[in-house]
């Protein structure tokens, strides 16, 4: 059993993090007879699931539909998530390659190379 100071600790966050996610409803603790939040070794592994979902970009709405009992509705956010950053991976792809050939581009102005133009239109 761990006190919330001692699970934070654990975790390397800050316990008002974890009464956020608890206040958000991402995370579930147990208390004891005074109302103190106990993290026993459960709660602890939810935190710990909690956090990498933060991690991997999941927004506290959607970690709390990813750790959902029904795993249909979880795997739709997951998925939703991987499609979304999948995208942003394109969209990064693409801005890595048109600044590539700015920076080689033999023209004076950007406007001026069809290249470049093109890259514009496409971003």
């Amino acid at each position: 059993m761990r006190t919330i100071g001692e699970a934070a600790a654990e975790l390397g966050i800050e316990a008002h993090v974890l009464r956020h996610w608890e206040q958000a409803g991402a995370l579930t603790v147990p208390r004891d007879g005074n109302g103190y939040r106990i993290f026993d070794d459960a709660a602890l592994e939810r935190a710990r699931t909690v956090l990498k979902l933060r991690r991997v970009g999941l927004s506290l709405p959607e970690v709390t539909a990813a750790m959902a009992p029904k795993k249909s509705a979880a795997q739709a956010v997951v998925r939703e998530k991987i499609a979304a950053l999948e995208s942003e991976v394109r969209r990064t792809q693409q801005a890595i390659t048109y600044l590539r050939h700015t920076a080689d581009c033999r023209h004076r102005y950007l406007d001026d190379c069809p290249d470049c133009a093109a890259f514009a239109r496409e971003l």
